[in-house]
C-alpha cells in the first residue's frame, strides 16, 4: 500500500471517528447529528485545528490535488447517495393529503427567499467574492436556491421527535419540505446546466427545462414501471446477498447518467430514482435498513465532514465578509420564516399554526451544504462565499430545533384532530399494519382453489403485494387469475369509491416443495398463506407435508382447509363467515383477517365469543365463571365491533356460555349455516403442527371450510 492510500485511509478513519462522536454529541442535546458531522469537519478544518496546530492539520489534509481528489470521490458518490435516500424518504402519499397547505407553504416559501437571495447575489455581493464575476446571473441564482429550500430530514427528525408526525401541522411541514426538495433539485439541475455552458441565454434556458420536463416525465411514467419491475425480479430470482440494494444502486447510477448525458446535473436522476425505489411495493423493511445502514455509517459522515472541511471560518475575521454573512444569514430566515408563514395563512391554517410551519421550514441543513458543495465544484461560487453559505446552514438549523419546539409545543389539538390520532393508533395496532407482502403456497387441489381465493381477498382489501408459488405440475395460470380476480374484490369498494387491486405476481417450483417455500419466504414475507391437497393425516391431525412447509415460515402463517359445498366465487356474499374470539392477540389479528375478506366479497361475518367451563374442576369453574353482567364478554365483542365499524362493516356477535369451546363453534356453525370458519390458533415450537385441542376438534369435525391463522 502506498502512501497515499494509507493517508486516503487514515482520512476516513479520522473523519468517520470525529464526525460520528461529534454527531452523538449534537443528537443528545437535541440537535441533529448531521450538524456534528458538519461540525467536525470544520474543527479538522483551517478553522480551528489548522489554526492550533498548522502543520499536523497539512500532514493530514494535504492541500495537493491528487490526494484531495480519493476524498472528493467518496464525497461526489456521497453526494448521490443521500439524494437517493432523500427520494425514498419522499412520501408522495403524504404530499397528497396535505397538498393544499403543503403547495401553498412550500410555494410562498421558495419564492420570497428565492426572490431574496437572487436580489441579493445580483446587486450586492462584491466581485471580489466571486469566481466569475461575468456570471453573477448564475451565481445568483444558485444562491438563491440555497437560501430557499429547506432540509425535509431536520424537518422529519423533529417533528417524530415531538409526536406531531400524523399531527396537520407536522404532515403539512413534512409534506413542505418534501415539496421543497422536489423543486429544489429540479432547479439545482436546470441552474447547473446554465453553469456548465457559462452563458444564460433563451435557447439554454428553453433546452434545460425542457430536457428536465422530459426526464421527470418519462421517469414518472415509463421508469416508474420498469423500476418497479428489476426490484422485484431482482429479489425473486437472485439468491445472494443483498441484490435488492445492489439493483437499488444500479438504477441510481444509470438515473444519474442519463441526467448528466442530457445536460443536467446528476444530482435529480439520484433524486428521482429514490422517489421510484421508494414508492416500490416490493421494498421490505430489511432492504431499506441495508441502504440506510450503509448510506448513515460511511457517506454522510464523509460529506459532512468534508464540506466543513472545505469552510474556513477564519474569513469572518474581516469584518466586511462577517457582515455579509450575517446578512446572508438575516436574508435566508426571514425570507424563509415570512414566505412559509404567509404559505400557510394563505391555506387557512391558524397564527399559531402557521407560525410553526414558519419555523420548521428555517432549517437549511444538509440541503443548503449540499447545493453549497456542487456550486463550488462547478466553479460557480468561491471558497469565500461557500463559507459563507454553510455558515447559514450551521446557523438556522441550530436555530430551528428549539423555535421549532416551541412553536408545536403551544398548539392545541383540536377534537377532530384528536379522533382522527385515536383512530390511526388504533389501526396501527393492527396485523396487517405490518405486513407488507403476501406468500401463498398451492398446488391443484380444493384447498389451493379456496387458499388463493380467500387471499386474493386478503390481499386486495389492503392492496398487499402478493406472491402466488405453485407448486406441482398443474396449470399455474389459473391460481394467478384465481388471486387476481379475488384482489379487485365482488362489489366492495375502498373508502375513495373505487375498486381495488393487489399486484400479484406467479412464481412455479415442481420439485422439493418445503426447500421451495423456504427459499421464498427468506425474501420477506408478512404473511404465508398454505393451501396443498395433502393438509389432514388419514389419522387426524394435520399432514406431515403441511406440517414441513409450515416448518419453513417463523412468521404468520395462515393454513386453508376447503369443505363443504364449493362456494361460488363469482356470486355475491357466497361466503358466511364465522369468527370466534377471545380477547387475545391471536383472536383479534384473525377477526382481522376475517374482516378483511367479509369487506373485500362483500360477505355477512359472525363473532361468536365462547366462555367455557365444561370439563374443569370446581376451583376452575369459579376462576372462569362469568360475571352476571358479562362486562369482559361484552367488551371482547365490542372491540371487535369496532373494528369492523372503523373498516365500514358491520358485523353480528353472538356469545355462548358453560359448553366447551369446540362444541360452541361446530354448533354455532351449524346453526348458522356458515361455510368458513376464521380461528386464530397459537403454534408452538416443533417439527410438528398442532394449534391446541380446540383447533384438532374443528379439524377433526367442522363440516365447512376452515382458515386457521397463527402467530
Amino acid at each position: 500500500m502506498g502512501a497515499s492510500e494509507s493517508l486516503f485511509i487514515a482520512q476516513i478513519v479520522v473523519l468517520l471517528l470525529v464526525g460520528r462522536l461529534l454527531g452523538e454529541a449534537m443528537q443528545r442535546i437535541g440537535q441533529p447529528a448531521v450538524m456534528g458531522q458538519l461540525l467536525a469537519g470544520v474543527l479538522l478544518g483551517p478553522s480551528v485545528f489548522g489554526a492550533i496546530w498548522p502543520e499536523a492539520q497539512q500532514a493530514l489534509f494535504p492541500a495537493g490535488r491528487e490526494q484531495r481528489a480519493m476524498l472528493e470521490a467518496v464525497s461526489d458518490l456521497g453526494i448521490l447517495m443521500l439524494l437517493l435516500l432523500t427520494g425514498m424518504e419522499t412520501d408522495l402519499k403524504l404530499v397528497r393529503k396535505a397538498r393544499r397547505a403543503a403547495i401553498s407553504v412550500s410555494a410562498a416559501g421558495i419564492a420570497v427567499p428565492f426572490a431574496l437571495g437572487v436580489t441579493l447575489g445580483l446587486f450586492f455581493l462584491p466581485d471580489s467574492i466571486l469566481r466569475h464575476p461575468e456570471q453573477r446571473l448564475i451565481t445568483a441564482l444558485f444562491l438563491g436556491t440555497a437560501l430557499s429550500v429547506a432540509s425535509v430530514k431536520i424537518v422529519a427528525t423533529v417533528v417524530r421527535e415531538m409526536k406531531f408526525i400524523r399531527r396537520k401541522v407536522g404532515m403539512t411541514l413534512l409534506a413542505s419540505a418534501i415539496i421543497d426538495d422536489t423543486v429544489g433539485w429540479t432547479i439545482i439541475a436546470i441552474t447547473s446546466s446554465l453553469a456548465l455552458h457559462g452563458k444564460l441565454n433563451a435557447t439554454i434556458l428553453i433546452q434545460s427545462v425542457l430536457g428536465t420536463g422530459l426526464f421527470l416525465l418519462l421517469s414518472f411514467t415509463f421508469g416508474r414501471r420498469f423500476v418497479f419491475g428489476l426490484i422485484r425480479w431482482t429479489n425473486d430470482t437472485f439468491v445472494s446477498e443483498v441484490p435488492v440494494v445492489t439493483a437499488i444502486l444500479v438504477v441510481m447510477g444509470v438515473m444519474a447518467l442519463i441526467t448528466h448525458l442530457i445536460g443536467i446535473h446528476t444530482v435529480l436522476g439520484a433524486f428521482v430514482a429514490g422517489i421510484l425505489v421508494g414508492e416500490s411495493p416490493i421494498l421490505t423493511r430489511h432492504i431499506d435498513e441495508q441502504l440506510r445502514g450503509l448510506v448513515v455509517a460511511l457517506f454522510m459522515p464523509v460529506f459532512f465532514s468534508l464540506a466543513g472541511l472545505n469552510a474556513d471560518l477564519s474569513i469572518l475575521k474581516d469584518p466586511r465578509l462577517f457582515g455579509l454573512t450575517c446578512g446572508l444569514i438575516a436574508v435566508a430566515s426571514a425570507g424563509k420564516f415570512g414566505g412559509a408563514f404567509l404559505g400557510g395563512t394563505l391555506a387557512g391554517m391558524s397564527r399559531k399554526e402557521s407560525m410553526a410551519l414558519a419555523c420548521g421550514m428555517n432549517a437549511r441543513g444538509s440541503t443548503e451544504v449540499i447545493v453549497a458543495s456542487i456550486g463550488l465544484s462547478l466553479g460557480v461560487i468561491n471558497q469565500d462565499l461557500f463559507t459563507m453559505i454553510v455558515t447559514t446552514a450551521i446557523v438556522t438549523t441550530l436555530a430551528m430545533p428549539p423555535t421549532l419546539r416551541w412553536a408545536l409545543s403551544r398548539l392545541p389539538m383540536h377534537e377532530e384532530e384528536r379522533s382522527r390520532l385515536e383512530r390511526e393508533a388504533f389501526e396501527a395496532k393492527g396485523f396487517f399494519s405490518k405486513v407488507e407482502r403476501l406468500l401463498v403456497a398451492v398446488d391443484d387441489s380444493a384447498n389451493s382453489k379456496l387458499a388463493v381465493h380467500l387471499a386474493g381477498l386478503i390481499a386486495g382489501s389492503r392492496k398487499i403485494t402478493t406472491t402466488v408459488l405453485h407448486l406441482g405440475h398443474g396449470s399455474p395460470e389459473a391460481a394467478l387469475k384465481g388471486a387476481a380476480e379475488a384482489s379487485t374484490g365482488s362489489s366492495s369498494r375502498t373508502d375513495e369509491g373505487k375498486r381495488t387491486r393487489a399486484h400479484v405476481m406467479l412464481r412455479t417450483d415442481s420439485f422439493a416443495t418445503d426447500s421451495a417455500v423456504a427459499r421464498e419466504i427468506q425474501k420477506g414475507y408478512g404473511l404465508l398463506v398454505l393451501g396443498i391437497a395433502k393438509t389432514v393425516a388419514s389419522q387426524d391431525g394435520f399432514h406431515e407435508e403441511i406440517a414441513r412447509l409450515a416448518a419453513t415460515c417463523d412468521g404468520p402463517l395462515a393454513v386453508v382447509v376447503a369443505r363443504g359445498p364449493q362456494v361460488d366465487f363469482t356470486r355475491e356474499e357466497a361466503l358466511n363467515i364465522l369468527v370466534p374470539v377471545r380477547g387475545n392477540k391471536v383472536s383479534r389479528r384473525a377477526a382481522e383477517v376475517a374482516l378483511s375478506i367479509a369487506k373485500m366479497s362483500n360477505s355477512p361475518m359472525t363473532a361468536l365469543y365462547v366462555l367455557g367451563t365444561v370439563g374443569l374442576g370446581a376451583a376452575h369453574r369459579r376462576l372462569r365463571r362469568p360475571s352476571p353482567t358479562h362486562h369482559y364478554e361484552e367488551a371482547v365483542l365490542k372491540e371487535i365491533v369496532e373494528l369492523a365499524d372503523r373498516d365500514g362493516r358491520s358485523i353480528r356477535t353472538a356469545l355462548r356460555l358453560d359448553i366447551s369451546p369446540e362444541d360452541a363453534i361446530l354448533r354455532q356453525a351449524r346453526l348458522g349455516h356458515y361455510n368458513l370458519i376464521v380461528l386464530g390458533v397459537s403454534r408452538p415450537a416443533g417439527e410438528t403442527l398442532f394449534f391446541g385441542k380446540v383447533a384438532a376438534a374443528i379439524l377433526e369435525n367442522s363440516d365447512c371450510s376452515i382458515l386457521f391463522v397463527s402467530s
